[in-house]
């Protein structure tokens, strides 16, 4: 497989990591959307969530990082 191959299948991967989390967060505010205005236990609830899907996808852009080097140096 040559090294256009590779970074391609990276690149689609990344671009499927992003498209996921946007997916999902977008989501969790359209949910949040019926949540009471005087409710702030449920909107923090809700900002919980979202930051722990945002933080968690970064943990899968460093796991992503690290197949880019194996790619690109093994």
């Amino acid at each position: 497989m040559t090294l256009d191959a590779k970074l391609a299948i990276i690149f689609f991967c990344f671009v499927a990591i992003l498209v996921t989390v946007i997916f999902r967060v977008f989501r969790e505010r359209t949910r949040g959307k019926s949540i009471a205005a005087d409710d702030y236990a449920a909107q923090q609830a809700q900002d919980g969530r979202i930051l722990a899907l945002v933080f968690s996808s970064a943990i899968g852009g460093m796991l992503l990082t690290l197949v880019v080097a194996y790619v690109v140096f093994l």
